[in-house]
């Protein structure tokens, strides 16, 4: 697993981070607590008593309670903070943690000075409060990382958790080691990398390499982890293990998703290093002031303690971590796991969508497409007697006519005589007298019969499209046509239609040919299409859109999108496909569905949007707040009320933050 994301000592947030800890649980627990203890602090409070008319049971001793309970809460919940405010203060890089600590600290040491040796309002009602809100500004935050593990989590099941042995032993795969040999039975996932070392079969790769049809595998083919074995059996040699498997990539891109900051997350950084240099120099300079203006020690701490309890980043501190965190959630609930937020963000600014074809447009596996009958047979008829023949094949052409049947619950008869015309087709007796065989234009040849006149136009459309056209013949006569490709998802066209409705451009690309391409296209209503591309120009083909001055993203799944997801502004992958595919991606689609393209650039855009008003607000109440805390406009904003106003910039924020949650995606 890479490292290089935790050696990073740059920026305030990625130090909080490293000296609180990333366990979302220890945040909780302080919150949770510390908030059970502020109840009485803050109803035992004798301001907040005067404000509100109210009186509490006293008993002995009930003067102490928010003294002695806001202390624990100082030591419980706030040493969190002091902890890291010295971590960014011995690399020079005081933030939010430094602002909060100076805060904590001064609301703290006035009110124990105000509770035992000089005159003033205490404020360990407003200690307690701050501690709360900024445990579960850090909680919210911490958990949108668990998040997006806990999506990732669900990634890794798409590969196998046990391999089995050539001897039958069954082993984690975690446990393979290079030169060991496995076993794949047919339909099971190939569980590392390696060389066929005996066997044969059709291998699935569609997830790897975006080629829609099976690949035959023989003694010394590689083959890859995650692909998924045919009809036959392999015993295959590991050739990778360790840091080149799947389950280390998914382990990067862990490491990848909780270093990840957003550009919004940044700028809230910046504004808090800014904002605690303001802080300390009006501090400083409000302390200074009144005691030179003759106001006295005591107001002169009154005033200063009042600058930096309102500059105390409440507000800031909640502002990106709860839009994070909701849009995270939300994101998770329909499909979305957000790897970097700056592609969420990003996405907003996107002209041009690119679609990989093969596994995201199209389904990426044999299917029927059309039944075409003659002779007085119906197109039940003909799939009936083709899947019937076909039902003991083992080529995906004749696996894909049986699936058809399959779903159309028709049921097939038993054949004798069964056998495999090499390279022409296959042929069977059914009912003890008709024989009847499917196969493509060699078999026509092969039995001297002419392509049916009636049909010949239609069969010629169907090979511009990039179907491939299978005759069934019963006794020697063809009665029909069955025309296979690769499908176009239901759901393309609907994402197609709606990306339009957002205003941005659909564009694919392909190394089918120009005619499957030109189909494709027109079927779903492209505006352009790039055909003929070999997996290593995919990236070139991004980058020609992008000097066109497009922001583009890009959507695939094999490991020959891998450069053109990296290339591109934003890179969406298809959750079924690669960990390589995955881990080049800014956005993985955990459900496979194209549709959910669309859900990225809406949760964008009203993400962005509350996370710009949140930042907006918190900032501008703290530039209006601290002049007058220390009262530049002649207005002696009392401390208790500058406290209070804090409270309601940090429940407007938060308040804000949760409307996300209405968003539909």
């Amino acid at each position: 697993m890479s490292h290089e994301h935790h050696h990073m000592s740059t920026g305030q947030h990625d130090l909080h981070d490293k000296h609180a800890g990333h366990d979302p649980n220890m945040f909780r627990d302080r919150f949770w607590l510390s908030l059970v203890l502020t109840i009485p602090v803050v109803l035992y409070s004798h301001m907040i008593q005067e404000w509100f008319g109210f009186s509490m049971p006293t008993f002995l001793g009930s003067n102490w309670v928010p003294c002695i309970l806001g202390t624990v809460i100082f030591f419980y919940g706030g040493t969190v903070f002091l902890k890291s405010a010295w971590g960014e203060l011995k690399f020079r890089q005081p933030g939010m943690m430094t602002l909060i600590s100076l805060a904590i600290l001064a609301a703290y040491l006035y009110s124990v000075a105000t509770t035992f040796f000089i005159s003033g309002s205490e404020f360990f009602w407003e200690l307690a409060t701050l501690i709360v809100v900024m445990l579960l500004g850090h909680w919210m935050e911490m958990r949108s990382v668990m998040n997006a593990q806990g999506a990732l989590k669900e990634l890794a099941k798409l590969l196998p958790d046990t391999a089995e042995l050539a001897d039958g032993t069954q082993v984690p795969v975690s446990e393979l080691k290079v030169g060991d040999v496995v076993l794949v039975r047919p339909g099971a996932k190939i569980p590392a990398d390696g060389e066929v070392a005996y066997g044969e079969s059709d291998v699935n790769e569609s997830m790897i390499t975006g080629e829609s049809k099976p690949i035959e595998k023989i003694v010394g083919s590689e083959v890859i982890a995650g692909t998924v074995s045919g009809s036959g059996s392999l015993q295959v040699k590991v050739t990778k293990v360790g840091e080149s498997t799947a389950l280390a990539g998914i382990m990067r891109l862990v490491a990848e998703a909780q270093s990840s900051k957003s550009r919004a997350q940044i700028l809230a950084d910046k504004a808090a290093f800014y904002l605690t240099i303001v802080a300390i120099f009006a501090g400083i300079a409000t302390f200074i002031a009144w005691l030179v203006a003759g106001r006295g020690l005591g107001f002169a701490l009154e005033r200063t303690v009042t600058v930096l309890i309102i500059a105390c980043p409440h507000a800031l501190g909640l502002a990106i971590p709860l839009v994070t965190s909701i849009s995270t959630t939300l994101g998770a609930r329909n499909g979305l796991l957000v790897k970097k937020r700056i592609a969420l963000e990003s996405a907003r600014n996107i002209h041009v969508v690119l679609f990989d074809k093969t596994g995201t447009l199209t389904k990426g596996e044999q299917s029927v497409v059309d039944v075409w009958s003659m002779g007085g047979y119906k197109a039940e008829d003909v799939l009936h007697l083709a899947a019937s023949v076909e039902q003991t094949s083992e080529h995906s052409l004749g696996t894909a006519i049986v699936h058809a049947a399959i779903e159309k619950h028709i049921q097939l008869d038993s054949l004798v005589q069964f056998k495999a015309l090499a390279g022409h087709g296959v042929e069977a007796l059914l009912h003890g007298k008709n024989v009847v065989a499917v196969g493509g234009p060699r078999l026509l040849e092969a039995k001297h019969i002419q392509v049916p006149q009636e049909l010949l136009s239609k069969i010629e459309q169907a090979g511009k499209d990039g179907k491939t056209a299978l005759y069934v013949l019963e006794d020697g006569k063809v009665i029909g046509v069955i025309t296979i490709a690769d499908v176009i998802r239901e759901e393309s066209k609907q994402t197609v239609q709606e990306l339009k409705a957002e205003g941005l451009k659909v564009a694919m690309i392909t190394g089918d040919s120009k005619a499957v391409a030109g189909y494709v296209a027109r079927e779903l209503g492209l505006d352009e299409y790039f055909a003929e591309v070999l997996p290593e120009h995919k990236a070139n083909k991004v980058k020609e859109l992008q000097q066109r001055g497009n922001k583009v993203a890009f959507v695939g799944d094999g490991v020959n999108d891998a450069p053109a997801l990296t290339r591109a502004d934003v890179g969406i992958a298809i959750g079924a496909g690669t960990d390589v595919a995955i881990e080049s991606a800014g956005i993985v689609l955990v459900k496979s569905d194209p549709r959910d393209v669309v859900k990225v650039f809406r949760l964008s855009k009203a993400t962005y949007s509350k996370m710009v008003q949140n930042l907006i607000w918190a900032t501008g109440y703290n530039v209006v707040a601290i002049p007058l805390a220390a009262g530049l406009f002649g207005v002696i904003l009392p401390a208790a009320i500058g406290a209070l106003l804090m409270s309601a910039s940090t429940v407007i924020v938060a308040a804000n933050a949760q409307l996300l949650r209405r968003l539909k995606l």
